[in-house]
């Protein structure tokens, strides 16, 4: 097993963010051919997610639902203003498990691995563990 780090600086408040060169630089670093790539993001208003790449509207899309379902103002009891960020990255959840397959991520044609901001800017960490087998 390999445990990699990957640093993502975020620009926005709200945004997705496509992270899968990274993720699979990491795995051609790791020289592990078949497996399972995990991905987990240690922070609670940031999560990781799998989606289109293709259609950038898609990611548009994705971030308008998730304010209409939870927009920034509302009646929060979290004081530090930043609610509706915590409860958009439980939407989205914090971990994904990807497979390997002849050292690439084996993802769908039109997939992509997306670090969701919702707190930002900020510089995000992903950790990715490599589990070869």
């Amino acid at each position: 097993m390999t445990t990699m780090e990957l640093n993502i600086r975020t620009t926005l408040r709200n945004e997705l963010v496509d992270i899968t060169p990274q993720v699979q630089q990491a795995v051609a670093h790791s020289g592990m051919s078949n497996g399972l790539c995990y991905l987990f993001v240690p922070h609670t208003t940031a999560g990781i997610t799998l989606n289109e790449n293709w259609d950038p509207a898609v990611r548009e899309d994705v971030l308008g639902a998730l304010e209409r379902l939870v927009p920034q103002v509302g009646p929060y009891q979290h004081a530090e203003g930043n609610s509706p960020a915590h409860v958009k990255a439980i939407l989205t959840g914090f971990c994904a498990t990807i497979p390997v397959e002849d050292g690439a991520l084996a993802l769908g044609t039109w997939q992509g691995v997306y670090l969701a901001e919702f707190d930002g800017p900020r510089t995000r960490r992903v950790v990715a563990k490599l589990i070869a087998g």
